[in-house]
Formats: structure tokens, C-alpha cells, sequence
């Protein structure tokens, strides 16, 4: 079994008792939330630091990484790749957001638009698009 899967439980009774802890304390609980997300932002920074040093894993420990360092695939270049996706799934998700509210709000007075609302709404899908060909373009040159 994953170790993750292992951590649902707990994650869940965790957001249980934060969602308790804000409705009986309101000041107390978010006050306890948002030093709890500090601990856990600072905790993400640090893993995200040592992930990027490198300097603490040796070739013996860590075969697989080493291979993939010789063949060329640089860490820097996958996440840029990884910011790329991530950044223009964000803006077509909030594009799609609008636009197909606004198609569906105006197909509903006249429906005879559907085909120029759905281009409408395809166009800011294609930003999600852009954003995977930069990824795939960023991949092939590390």
C-alpha cells in the first residue's frame, strides 16, 4: 500500500477538527489555522530547498537520479516546465470560468449563438494548450 494513501485519515480528521475549532473559538481557531499553514508553508520551502541543492545525495543512494542527471534531464528545466503547466491551466481554468459563464448567460436569451460562444470558450481553453507546448519545448532542450 502507498504511504500517502496512509495519510488520508489523518488529513481528514485534521481538517475535521479545524473546521470544529473555527466554529466554537472563530478568533482561537483561525489564529491556530494560520499558524499551522506557516508551519507547514516553511516546512514546503525547506524540502523545496534541499530538493534543489543536490549536495546531500550520493551517487550510491540515489542510482536513478544520477542516471537521469547523465542523460541530460536538468532539474531547473522541469520545474519551469512544471511552472509553465501549472501557470496556464490556472488562467484557462479562470478564462473558461468567465467566458463560459457569460456564453451560457447569453445563449439563454438567444440561442441561436451557441457556435460563436463555443469558439468563444475554445480560445481560452487553447491558453492550457500554449502552456504544454512551452513545457514539452522547455523538456526537449534540458
Amino acid at each position: 500500500m502507498n504511504p500517502w494513501i496512509g495519510t488520508i485519515p489523518v488529513v481528514l480528521l485534521a481538517m475535521a477538527g479545524g473546521f470544529v475549532l473555527v466554529r466554537r473559538r472563530r478568533r482561537a481557531g483561525v489564529t491556530a489555522l494560520v499558524v499551522l499553514d506557516a508551519v507547514v508553508l516553511v516546512a514546503a520551502l525547506v524540502a523545496l530547498v534541499v530538493a534543489l541543492d543536490g549536495t546531500g545525495a550520493s551517487a550510491a543512494v540515489l542510482p536513478a537520479a544520477t542516471e537521469t542527471a547523465a542523460a541530460g534531464i536538468g532539474g531547473p528545466a522541469l520545474i519551469a516546465a512544471a511552472i509553465a503547466v501549472a501557470g496556464s491551466s490556472i488562467g484557462a481554468a479562470f478564462a473558461v470560468a468567465y467566458t463560459g459563464s457569460a456564453a451560457l448567460a447569453a445563449m439563454s436569451e438567444r440561442p441561436e449563438i451557441f457556435g460563436r460562444a463555443m469558439v468563444v470558450v475554445g480560445l481560452a481553453e487553447g491558453i492550457a494548450i500554449y502552456g504544454l507546448i512551452i513545457a514539452v519545448i522547455l523538456i526537449g532542450r534540458a
